[in-house]
């Protein structure tokens, strides 16, 4: 079966028991945490949440730096009205392409799981662009995507839906202006569940978007708790700097770089190529 489509009710009411219930999720805050732990932050500063969904992620930032001032956005009223319930800084309705935030005043940009559901012709180009352009320089980007696996799968038009390479993804985020710290792939062993269950919504819808397929268990068990430990090591090994052959999750950790040194960076490129 096909999950929830993306942008309907049911899609968000899924992503808040996920959020709420599910052991990907915990353990991907895990990993999140690890990574903002390294990167030292401040006391305050200013995040914007790209595609904010339902809000959980700002509901648990907030818990962990409570002087930040917290914006998230996104396009879906559903996700915006849970997010709002929250009651942890502003949340608004606003494209990724578009950032409706000044430039230069974020410390920290979140994006996760956004730049494969963005207008395929440039669409994660010019978000990149925006985050970059939001962010101080030196400012912190977290980002969560997906990453081309077995079954492999075209662009889906209808839902908007890209699968990325690791060299095209760290190509994207180089060119829109950021240095980065970590790349790379996580969900490696246990995405290898994944593979049979995708094969026959595949062959099914002869489409590479199926939804949601997880659902969050009522009561989180010992399966589950197995489950988090590992992906949060699969993560702790990416960011302290080994690189996962394969896995259906790319995350990265990067740095804004001022115009200049982007310049020098994309110049050394092209010398190199």
């Amino acid at each position: 079966m096909m999950g929830p489509a993306i942008f309907t009710p049911d899609y968000y009411a899924r992503l808040r028991e996920l959020e709420a219930g599910g052991w990907w999720n915990a353990a991907m805050r895990d990993i999140l945490a690890f990574a903002l732990d390294g990167a030292r932050l401040p006391d305050a500063g200013v995040l914007v949440d790209v595609g904010c969904g339902s809000g959980g992620t700002l509901a648990w930032f907030a818990t962990r730096y409570p002087r930040w001032r917290l914006t998230g956005l996104d396009l879906a009223w559903d996700g915006l009205r849970a997010a709002a319930q929250w009651r942890q800084g502003a949340v608004m309705r606003a494209s990724a392409l578009a950032v409706p935030v000044a430039s230069a005043t974020a410390d920290v940009v979140v994006s996760l799981d956004v730049l494969q559901h963005l207008p395929l012709a440039g669409g994660d180009a010019t978000a990149l662009a925006e985050m970059r352009r939001v962010l101080k320089p030196g400012g912190l980007l977290v980002l969560r995507t997906n990453a081309q696996s077995l079954p492999r799968t075209a662009d889906d038009e209808e839902h908007l839906f890209h699968r990325y390479e690791t060299d095209e993804l760290t190509g994207k985020v180089e060119a829109a202006g950021f240095h980065v710290e970590r790349l790379g792939r996580v969900n490696a062993l246990l995405g290898l569940a994944e593979i049979p269950r995708e094969w026959r919504a595949l062959r099914r819808t002869g489409r590479g978007y199926h939804g949601v397929l997880a659902s969050a268990p009522a009561r989180p068990g010992r399966l589950d708790a197995w489950k988090r430990r590992w992906l949060v090591a699969e993560g702790r090994l990416l960011l302290n700097g080994s690189a996962l052959p394969f896995g259906r999750t790319h995350l990265a950790v990067c740095r804004a770089v001022d115009g200049r040194e982007a310049t020098t960076r994309r110049r050394a490129g092209k010398a190199v190529s």
